[in-house]
């Protein structure tokens, strides 16, 4: 069985930053495309950045510029540095990941449980 599971999340100022981590456990024999989404009270899910198994990276607009995704293939982590945060940016983050388990023939996506992040004064 695989789990994904992140961490980092927490209370911080307008201004301020915050690091997320998700961990990748289980048979494990690869994992391709790792995903950080958020969703805001009221809202849909949105992807916030993704990140392929080589490095390459794409943002949504809103974060462009202040949020820097980045993983480590070898730790099966991903993480997401969160620079100038706002109060928009106040969300549960989920971390997602395509993953081909032993077990498997094809990549299974795979969701984390959500650590929320509080942007506040």
């Amino acid at each position: 069985q695989v789990q994904l599971v992140e961490s980092g999340g927490g209370l911080v100022q307008p201004g301020g930053s915050l690091r997320l981590s998700c961990a990748a456990s289980g048979s494990i024999f690869r994992i391709d495309a790792m995903d950080w989404y958020r969703q805001a009270p009221g809202k849909q899910r949105e992807l916030v950045a993704i990140i392929t198994r080589g490095g390459v990276t794409n943002y949504a607009d809103s974060v462009k510029g202040r949020f820097t995704i980045s993983r480590d293939n070898a730790m099966k982590k991903v993480y997401l540095q969160m620079n100038s945060l706002k109060p928009e940016d106040t969300a549960v983050y989920y971390c997602n990941a395509d993953v081909m388990a032993y077990s498997s023939s094809r990549p299974t996506n795979y969701w984390g449980q959500g650590t929320q992040v509080t942007v506040s004064s």
